[in-house]
């Protein structure tokens, strides 16, 4: 699905329609940088590409393979330094629904560069089967998950939630997105 914003004398209208051919194309802005995201959505070769508009540096597109289905874009600050910081969200074809999220800086509105996203342990991840969420809350980045205890089916899980709470750090060549808190429920 895509958004569409009209704008009518002082009325503003948000539609929802479609995406052609299964694509995905998404335009978010913040403090003056601005970027579309688009990508394909094929089963195979899968890419997505980021055109910003607004870095200082030069606005040169991104092109990155993914595995998995582009599902989401986010935007936000989540340092608030003024430079926004943006998220997409992939989803891999099938009943597991498997997650994955990349994410990039735009270094005080200067350039874009990939943000590490630091991985759960085993530990963390028991009961994992798939279907993750992802969202920008509060300051922070989120990525949740049902848990599956022994025997449940793919579309029953038992276990409750499992939630990955994420600060942006500074890193040694770039920036991290570390677990900050686990929280089941």
């Amino acid at each position: 699905m895509t958004r569409l914003l009209l704008i009518a004398g002082s009325l503003l209208l948000s539609l929802t329609l479609p995406l052609q051919a299964g694509g995905f194309s998404q335009r978010l802005e913040s403090n003056g940088i601005s970027f579309t995201i688009s990508s394909p959505n094929k089963a195979d070769g899968n890419t997505v590409t980021i055109q910003s508009r607004g870095l200082k540096n030069g606005d040169v597109p991104i092109t990155q393979e993914v595995e998995e289905l582009v599902t989401k874009a986010e935007i936000d600050d989540l340092d608030g330094d003024g430079s926004p910081e943006l998220f997409i969200y992939t989803t891999s074809p099938g009943s597991g629904s498997h997650g994955k999220a990349y994410a990039w800086s735009t270094n005080g509105k200067k350039v874009l560069t990939d943000i590490f996203i630091t991985p759960p342990g085993k530990k963390e991840l028991s009961g994992y089967m798939g279907h993750d969420e992802f969202a920008v809350v509060e300051g922070s980045f989120v990525r949740r998950f049902p848990v599956y205890k022994t025997g449940d089916s793919n579309s029953s899980p038992t276990g409750g939630w499992r939630q990955f709470q994420y600060k942006l750090k500074p890193g040694e060549a770039g920036w991290i997105l570390r677990i900050k808190r686990v929280v089941s429920f």
